[in-house]
């Protein structure tokens, strides 16, 4: 089977760096990060949470091919917010809302099985 090893889409090798930043030079402000051994699944996410804020431009993200474990998120910020701000604040705000959601989920859960009993 021409399938590479399973854990190669989410370990790390040796010397491989989990994000990578570089400048685009042909949109002011903006910039170009490549997360590895990540999917649409985290792209997704990041994208959304990028939107919500209004200092940011553009926000985009995609998986240059099916076979590899990487997504390539391109931000453009307003000119006194830096891209790698943006990104930032956006993880931190998403890190909230899923802890958020999961004490929610785990009160329901919880109220749910003392129901049940």
């Amino acid at each position: 089977m021409n399938a590479p090893p399973t854990f190669e889409s989410f370990l790390l090798f040796d010397g491989e760096k989990k994000i990578t930043r570089e400048n685009d030079t042909k949109v002011p402000n903006a910039a170009v990060f490549t997360i590895n051994k990540e999917d649409h699944t985290l792209g997704g996410m990041i994208r959304q949470q990028l939107l919500k804020d209004p200092n940011v431009l553009f926000a985009a993200y995609k998986n240059p091919h099916p076979m590899e474990n990487k997504v390539v998120l391109r931000i453009q910020t307003t000119s006194d917010y830096a891209p790698n701000d943006a990104l930032m604040n956006s993880i931190t705000d998403l890190i909230s809302e899923l802890s958020l959601f999961e004490e929610r989920f785990r009160e329901g859960l919880k109220d749910k099985q003392e129901g049940l009993d």
